[in-house]
């Protein structure tokens, strides 16, 4: 297949475990740059998150942040999707402070909390960003009166618990949101009819790219869409059951540089 764009999600596909990009991984997308394939990496990171991996690549790449809700290219917004106050109010108090957990709240570059716990405390090591401690509903209030609002919710539990909050936040009937799981503790909350599938169809857009000239690549709930865009859809060999069924192609696993095993032998027909 001639492709000319690698979508590429963060946390359990291009990182390991450790959260460690490893060098084989990274010579495999140096080589696909120089043959001037472009790279975008598509994540529930907040552009911080991002932007630190892109260092890490050397590589210079879109970035599909919060979700797919903020796109930058280079240092330039392309898309911003945002939810409305109103709807951070009542989750925050329906579902984060009923079930005494922080809300995370992402805008634009920023990244904002009701409260510090231990999840929060672990992303702060992972992506070298402090957030600042917000109340909730003083915020709402202030940003419903600038016009502007979070492009993405995040709750974060023990994974016991995720499926019950997951059945809240449905409950709510809130038809301005949408939710997906990234891992096994997050719970995304995000503008209906973002994800990282349009985020796909954005870059592709803005780059003049046919979406079956992009190989995707992906391991949670949140990348479905993602893999079901791409013109090739390619799995993780740690990925979810739901995502293995999409995939075009199920690679080795994110500790076994599972992307540079499909870029040496799946994409070269090898």
């Amino acid at each position: 297949m001639k492709y000319k764009l690698l979508c590429i999600d963060i946390d359990g596909t291009l990182l390991d475990d450790d959260k460690k990009l490893l060098p084989q991984v990274i010579d495999s997308l140096k080589k696909e740059t120089a043959k001037g394939v472009r790279i975008a990496l598509i994540s529930g990171r907040m552009p911080a998150g991002v932007g630190l991996i892109e260092q890490e690549l050397g590589i210079q790449c879109v970035k599909a942040c919060n979700a797919g809700s903020y796109i930058l290219m280079g240092d330039k917004c392309i898309s911003s999707r945002t939810l409305q106050p109103k709807t951070m109010k009542i989750i925050y108090n329906k579902i984060a402070k009923k079930n005494h957990l922080p809300l995370w709240v992402f805008h634009e570059e920023k990244w904002f909390v009701t409260d510090i716990d231990k999840q929060v405390k672990k992303e702060i090591e992972i992506i070298r960003y402090e957030p600042e401690v917000i109340d909730a509903e003083a915020a709402a209030l202030r940003w419903e009166a600038e016009g502007i609002g979070p492009n993405k919710l995040l709750i974060a539990a023990e994974s016991d618990k995720i499926p019950r909050l997951y059945e809240e936040i449905r409950d709510l009937g809130l038809s301005d949101i949408d939710q997906a799981s990234s891992s096994d503790i997050f719970i995304e909350i995000f503008p209906s009819g973002v994800d990282k599938g349009e985020a796909l169809h954005e870059i592709c857009r803005n780059l003049e790219i046919d979406r079956n000239e992009v190989v995707a690549f992906g391991d949670h709930e949140l990348d479905i869409p993602l893999i079901e865009a791409a013109g090739i859809g390619i799995a993780m060999g740690n990925a979810i059951p739901e995502l293995k069924e999409k995939a075009d192609f199920v690679t080795k696993t994110n500790n076994e540089a599972g992307i540079s095993y499909a870029l040496e032998h799946y994409l070269t027909g090898e």
